[in-house]
């Protein structure tokens, strides 16, 4: 329903006010706040974290909490949590890793877990006197932020470097502060924006009490970290001789069934409209259990993809090879997690997550969360070139089809009997309840 007017403070209305403005606005529907409370968690106190977490709270909406086990990394064996409404993720996952895990399982890699951002700024002044002092206002920014960075440092991280870039050739004088950051176990979002608008400050400070430079030379535009994060990777593979790939398709040689999926990978390399649906097989798996280890799904959703484009062309993550009788698939991405602070410690089944991990360091879970994605791209590709991805996919999607139509528990469970063998749709699905109803 259409708002009659702007709601001034509603931030400030208590839970109960609130609950009666969403009401008014769904006058179609009955007891929309008996549906609301009926929501929130039965604990008053998990009640209240969950509340505090966001603005204007009036409810929950569940997902469901899923484990994935048999994932063998790097010779340890994980159950691996992962919160999606699809069931199609997590039955994939976990046929992938127990396929795997009787092969070797994976082997992953952290490569880095460096972040950056940036001051944007104009300077409107001789850029040879910027240059000259260069050295002089980057001491001045590391003086003015050790405090800030002290307690980092202490954890392994900090400040890795700083450098100022002239960018003045794509927008008339526009330069940047780009300074490259270690934030072990956290994520460090909020500690590098800190860290930036400090050095904003303190460079415009520089400026201003120095008779070298005009008045306004300095001219902030925004300080803010960036989500592509190219120094922050992790690299998972899976590889066995393609004998051991026999039978994955009945008839089918392991040698044919790598030749044909390695195959599909690479057109996911040339072919963009192949690539998106591609890569989002992987988002798939990484952003199930980012979710349930109380991550940022959507700052690695869009690291994910920048580093898909950075070749100028937008391309697959995973790639595919067959070599010497080897078939190896592997999968490069970016990854900024954490596992100290924010979320992870906030929200209850967050904490739960990470604990049923082992309570791992950010690398370790970076590795965990490419390895769901891995086997889900695995999962997905194999279908497509095998028997086609609607045949599983469907099946699965079968008992919400039957909770959607209505089915009683003895139409669900003649159902799903009779569509073993058969191939699911809407339709097919209401005909059959409409059959065995008439």
């Amino acid at each position: 329903m259409e708002l009659k007017q702007l709601i001034q403070g509603f931030s400030k209305l208590s839970t109960h006010d609130k609950i009666k403005a969403v009401e008014a606005n769904i006058p179609q529907m009955d007891n929309v706040e008996g549906m609301l409370k009926s929501f929130w968690h039965s604990d008053a106190n998990i009640q209240k974290i969950l509340s505090e977490l966001s603005e204007n709270t009036v409810s929950n909406f569940p997902l469901p909490y899923n484990v994935a086990p048999n994932f063998l990394i790097n010779g340890k064996l994980y159950m691996v949590p992962m919160v999606t409404e699809e069931s199609s993720v997590v039955a994939a996952a976990s046929a992938a890793a127990r396929f795997w895990a009787e092969r070797g399982g994976f082997t992953a890699q952290t490569k880095g877990t460096q972040k950056s951002g940036q001051v944007h700024f104009r300077f409107h002044d001789n850029v040879s006197k910027l240059l000259q002092h260069k050295q002089s206002i980057l001491e001045q920014l590391r003086s003015r932020t050790s405090s800030m960075v002290e307690n980092m440092q202490k954890r392994g991280g900090g400040i890795t470097s700083m450098e100022i870039l002239d960018r003045s050739n794509e927008i008339n004088h526009y330069y940047q502060l780009h300074v490259v950051f270690e934030t072990a176990d956290a994520m460090g979002a909020n500690f590098i924006n800190s860290v930036l608008e400090e050095c904003s400050n303190a460079m415009g400070e520089y400026f201003d009490n120095n008779d070298d430079f005009i008045k306004g030379a300095f001219e902030p535009i925004m300080s803010i970290l960036s989500n592509h994060v190219p120094g922050c990777t992790v690299e998972i593979s899976v590889q066995c001789p393609v004998e051991k790939l026999d039978h994955v398709v009945s008839g089918v040689s392991g040698a044919d069934f790598a030749k044909k999926f390695a195959l599909a990978v690479e057109i996911a390399t040339k072919d963009i409209y192949r690539a998106a649906t591609h890569n989002k097989g992987i988002m798939n798996g990484v952003d199930a259990v980012i979710i349930a280890t109380g991550n940022d799904f959507r700052a690695i959703e869009a690291g994910a993809h920048a580093y898909a484009a950075s070749s100028g062309r937008y391309s697959s993550l995973s790639k595919a090879t067959v070599s010497d009788g080897i078939f190896q698939f592997t999968l490069t991405m970016p990854m900024a997690v954490g596992t100290v602070g924010g979320l992870t410690k906030n929200h209850p089944l967050a904490a739960l997550s990470l604990a049923l991990l082992g309570n791992p360091s950010a690398g370790v879970l970076m590795q965990i969360a490419a390895a769901a994605g891995l086997a889900n791209n695995f999962a997905a590709v194999k279908s497509l070139t095998t028997s086609g991805i609607q045949a599983g996919h469907m099946r699965m999607h079968l008992p919400n089809m039957l909770t959607q139509l209505g089915a009683t528990t003895q139409e669900k469970e003649k159902a799903l009997d009779f569509f073993k063998g058969q191939t699911v749709s809407h339709q097919k699905v209401s005909e059959f309840l409409k059959s065995i109803r008439n």
